[in-house]
């Protein structure tokens, strides 16, 4: 079992909570890969993103062109590639794709949205399954989970990932005046003189941000920065505050018992950047069906 990445905070996280077995380094500049059944990979997704530039020379954008080396060198039976949905349309994924099928491997896609599969947050995330045991059956959506799930549940006084930055006196003035699922439109109604003249330039569009988030929903997608009220629907829903890192981690699907290693920025950009334990465990579960009846042919 082998884990990489090149952020050291997200490589110690993982081996604090999962298990000792990760390294920091540049998957470009590893060689010795082990062999594995399943490999599982997670290239940027910034230049694909809508959140970002969608830049098609992004240099991070042909780290997903690693992923057919590592599935050869560690003879994996079946691959797996999580990002966002447009990643699947890109130029990069169908080079990806074309040479996962030149080594042997049947590829499909699947589109899934992590609030149908028991998370308590809107997040579409794309995967490609390269396998060359057959390919596994999608997962069967389930019930769906609201925000008031990351809030309903006491946290422990002494969980020091129950933090969240102080505000500015005036960001403190400005949540205050937002009511229970309000944003800034409210802001703007209630004391115009303490918002910014952009705001009214924008006019109707990124009105999550400055927004409460509404329990009775799943939240919007969780984002690096959901530690700051501008980037979107990140104030608590009752509390004037933003949320807490460890509200962030359960809309995740993250359990109370993971803490992560680094400052709070490091922290809430491994939060946000994962894929929700709900979500991964219906891919899983869905992966390691198709590799047990392989094992059960073979024998």
């Amino acid at each position: 079992m082998l884990a990489i990445d090149v952020a050291g905070d997200a490589i110690a996280s993982y081996n604090r909570n999962v298990a000792a077995v990760a390294v920091t380094g540049s998957v470009t500049q590893f060689d010795s890969i082990p062999e594995a059944s399943v490999l599982i990979a997670g290239p940027p997704c910034q230049g694909f993103s809508t959140l970002g530039r969608q830049d098609p020379l992004d240099k991070r954008n042909s780290l997903a062109l690693e992923v057919p080396r590592w599935a050869a060198a560690s003879n994996a039976d079946v691959v797996v590639v999580e990002n966002v949905p447009p990643f699947l349309r890109s130029s990069h994924w169908r080079a990806m794709a074309d040479q996962l099928e030149a080594c042997g491997y049947e590829v499909t896609t699947w589109v899934l949205d992590a609030a149908d599969h028991g998370t308590p947050q809107f997040r579409t995330r794309g995967f490609t399954i390269a396998s060359k045991v057959g390919l596994p059956a999608a997962p069967v959506p389930t019930a769906r989970a609201n925000a008031a799930e990351a809030f309903s549940r006491c946290v422990n006084s002494k969980d020091p990932m129950h933090t969240w930055p102080e505000p500015t006196a005036l960001a403190a003035s400005r949540i205050r005046l937002v009511p229970p699922k309000g944003d800034k439109r409210d802001i703007m109604r209630l004391a115009p003189e303490i918002c910014p003249a952009s705001w009214a330039k924008v006019g109707c569009q990124a009105t999550d941000v400055w927004g409460r988030m509404d329990p009775d929903k799943p939240a919007n997608t969780l984002r690096c920065t959901f530690q700051n009220p501008s980037k979107g629907r990140y104030l608590h829903p009752t509390e004037d505050r933003v949320l807490s890192l460890r509200e962030g981690a359960r809309l995740q699907g993250v359990p109370d018992d993971w803490t992560f290693v680094g400052k709070p920025y490091p922290v809430a950009r491994q939060i946000g950047n994962g894929v929700p334990v709900p979500l991964a465990r219906a891919v899983a579960t869905q992966v390691m069906a198709l590799t047990q009846r392989h094992i059960s042919k073979a024998a």
